[in-house]
C-alpha cells in the first residue's frame, strides 16, 4: 500500500440529525492503459475504479469511476448524521487491490 495514501476529512464534531460534509482524496499512481513501455508493449490500465463509504454499517455512497478519473481521485459528499460511529472508506483498483480506511465520527 506504499503507493496509495488515502486522506479523509471529517468534521471535528457533527450534530445528530444534520448533514456532515465528508472529503476524501486518495493519492494513487494510475495508468490509463493507453501508454506503452520502452519495448512498445501496452502498460495495463491501473485506476481506482470504485469508491464506497459505509456509515454505521449502511452504505452511503457506492460509485464507479471510469478511465477519465483523475490520478488522485477527490470525492466530496454529505452524510446524514446519526450516532457517533465508524465511517469506512474503501477504494477498489483494477487488478483486485482494495484499500480501506476507517475513521471515527464524533457526534456532539
Amino acid at each position: 500500500m506504499s503507493e496509495v495514501k488515502p486522506r479523509i476529512r471529517l468534521p471535528r464534531s457533527a450534530t445528530a440529525g444534520k448533514a456532515a460534509e465528508i472529503k476524501t482524496l486518495v493519492s494513487h499512481v494510475m495508468e490509463t492503459g493507453l501508454r506503452k513501455d520502452a519495448d512498445g508493449n501496452t502498460i495495463p490500465r491501473k485506476i481506482i475504479n470504485r469508491f464506497t463509504c459505509e456509515y454505521g454499517g449502511d452504505m452511503v455512497i457506492d460509485m464507479e469511476l471510469e478511465g477519465a478519473v483523475s490520478a488522485n481521485p477527490y470525492v466530496e459528499f454529505d452524510i446524514m448524521v446519526g450516532d457517533a460511529t465508524e465511517v469506512v472508506f474503501t477504494w477498489y483498483e483494477d487488478g483486485g487491490n482494495v484499500y480501506t480506511e476507517t475513521k471515527e465520527l464524533s457526534v456532539g
